[in-house]
């Protein structure tokens, strides 16, 4: 059964609406122009300045298309591809806003464990030059980056779909151990693709986990929009997404474009950080 949420939208002068709905157009492209005027060229160019806001970069705890590396480091690679593939099967499951069985979220506790002690493991690395439990390396920080990017999915996708819609299923999207082992299977196929590094794999890839981060920023954003005009749990059709969207799209891109001004102003360059050790 779907239950019905009660809360319903402020009234608004449809004039101030339709300004306001024009406003928000013209700041988006300002914004957005803005952004693809001063960030590097190209479409792994425009990845690469996506990933300047959230990545260190470094190139030897990256995976390459030849000679360069991809737009986001190897962990974060695995997080924000993470992120798309639980996403994208959540969506399958239509409006659901249940969150996943205490007996899952143990597992994704279980992920956040592992994240949280191969990070810490690879910077000490850095820091010390030594690491006290064992050698880092690529593809554990891609592995436990995607187990991180799937435990976002799992508390962002019933966030949104509770906050957005008026009517939504309050069964969770993921329940059962049939949806968490073909989550995990769609992942590890995922991980073994950018593993390969080929080039026709890895490049677009590469421009869907820059992607993602944006992705992550709009819907985040976007309800945040919604809860600023009082508008969340009224939205019927998913053709009314397309304001509070363009909202978090719009914050999403100040935010990437703030981020990537201020390091640019304190490197002078658009490369990831210089550390040579692996």
């Amino acid at each position: 059964m779907e239950e019905t949420a009660t809360n319903t939208a402020p009234k608004t002068h449809p004039q101030l609406k339709r300004a306001g709905k024009g406003l928000l157009i013209v700041a988006v492209a300002l914004v957005l122009f803005g952004w693809l005027l001063n960030t590097p060229p190209g479409l792994l160019g425009k990845a690469d300045a996506i990933g300047y806001a959230v990545c260190h970069q470094i190139d030897v705890r990256s995976f390459h298309l030849g000679d360069r590396p991809i737009s986001l480091c190897a962990r974060c690679t695995g997080m924000y591809l993470g992120a798309l593939v639980g996403l994208l099967y959540q969506f399958l499951r239509g409006r659901r806003r249940g969150t996943p069985p205490i007996w899952m979220m143990v597992v994704f506790g279980v992920f956040i464990a592992a994240f949280g002690v191969d990070g810490t493991n690879s910077y000490l690395k850095l820091l010390l030059g030594s690491s006290p439990l064992y050698e880092p390396n690529n593809i554990l920080r891609l592995i436990t980056g995607t187990g991180m990017g799937l435990t976002i999915s799992a508390a962002l996708y019933p966030a949104y779909q509770g906050t957005v819609w008026r009517r939504s299923s309050p069964r969770p999207a993921l329940e059962t151990w049939k949806d968490l082992l073909g989550l995990l299977g769609l992942s590890a196929i995922v991980i073994l693709l950018v593993l390969s590094e080929n080039p026709l794999i890895l490049y677009p890839l590469a421009l869907l986990s820059a992607g993602t981060v944006l992705l992550i920023l709009t819907i985040v954003y976007g309800m945040l929009w919604m809860f600023i005009f009082r508008v969340e749990n009224t939205l019927e059709k998913p053709t009314q997404l397309v304001w509070p969207l363009l909202g978090g799209l719009l914050i999403g891109l100040m935010q990437i474009g703030l981020i990537d001004l201020g390091r640019y102003l304190l490197t002078g360059t658009w490369e990831g950080f210089h550390i040579f050790l692996g």
